[in-house]
C-alpha cells in the first residue's frame, strides 16, 4: 500500500485555496508505464469510492488521459522572453534556481525536461538562495508560490488545454511524493481552477497582484484527512 496526495480547487467564499486529501491505495511496483497507470487507477478509485468526486485527472507523463499528459511540467510549454520561444515549465524552473554566489544555470532552458531536472550541478551548487526569471527575482517561501505562477502562466496561455481543464475538481502525480519535494503540477492545477473559479484571470497572472493575493490569503491549503482502504 502507498499513500498520495489528491489536491481539489475549491469555490468562492471558502478559506483555502487548494485542498488536500491524502489517500491510500494499492502500490504497484515497477517502472513500466502499464503499472504506473495500475496505481493511478487504484488511487483514483479510492477517492471516488471516499468522495463521489469522478472528474479527477492525473497530470504526470504516466497518466491514463491524454490531457493529463499534455499538461505535464515536461510538457507544457511557457513562452520565455529571453530566447523567443516556448520552452517545457520544467526546464524554466530548474533554470531559475539561483544558488549561493549568484550562480544560475541557463544552458539547462536547451536540455531535454528530464536532463534538466537531473542536473548534478542543482545539487552540488551549495544552497538555493532565490529564483530568477525574466529579471524578477522570486523568494523561497511560500515554497510553492514561484513553481505555481510559472505553471499556471503556461496553462493560461495555452487556450486549449486551459478550456479543458477547468471541467476538473480533483487532481494528482503519481510521481509527486510529499516527504521529497514541495512543488506538484497538480497542486498548481488544482490553483489554477480555483483562481479560474474566483474571475481572477487576467489579474492574477502579474507577478506582484499574485504575490499580493496568495500571502493575503495565507491558508493557502489544508490537509483534510489521511483515507486508509484494507
Amino acid at each position: 500500500m502507498a499513500v498520495r496526495p489528491v489536491f481539489l480547487s475549491t469555490d468562492p467564499g471558502e478559506e483555502e485555496l487548494v485542498k488536500v486529501v491524502d489517500i491510500e491505495f494499492e502500490w504497484y511496483a515497477g517502472f513500466a508505464l502499464s503499472q504506473k497507470q495500475k496505481c493511478i487507477e487504484s488511487l483514483h478509485k479510492n477517492f471516488i469510492k471516499e468522495f463521489g468526486v469522478k472528474n479527477i485527472l492525473e497530470i504526470s507523463t504516466k497518466s491514463n488521459n491524454e490531457l493529463g499528459v499534455k499538461l505535464s511540467a515536461f510538457n507544457l510549454k511557457i513562452y520565455y522572453e529571453p530566447l523567443k520561444k516556448l520552452v517545457p515549465v520544467e526546464n524554466v524552473f530548474q533554470a531559475s534556481k539561483v544558488f549561493e554566489g549568484n550562480v544560475q544555470y541557463l544552458d539547462l532552458l536547451e536540455k531535454t525536461p528530464i536532463e534538466a531536472k537531473r542536473d548534478t550541478r542543482l545539487k552540488s551548487s551549495g544552497k538555493l538562495i532565490y529564483f530568477k526569471y525574466n529579471e524578477t527575482k522570486w523568494e523561497l517561501e511560500p515554497k510553492t508560490l514561484f513553481y505555481d505562477w510559472l505553471y499556471i502562466n503556461a496553462l493560461y496561455n495555452n487556450k486549449e488545454l486551459a478550456e479543458k481543464i477547468i471541467s476538473y475538481e480533483a487532481f494528482t502525480d503519481i510521481e509527486f511524493n510529499p516527504e521529497k519535494s514541495y512543488n506538484c503540477q497538480a497542486r498548481s492545477a488544482a490553483l489554477y481552477v480555483s483562481f479560474y473559479k474566483r474571475k481572477l484571470f487576467p489579474d492574477i497572472l502579474d507577478a506582484e497582484f499574485y504575490k499580493s493575493y496568495v500571502n493575503k490569503n495565507s491558508k493557502r491549503s489544508s490537509n483534510l484527512r489521511q483515507i486508509s482502504f484494507e
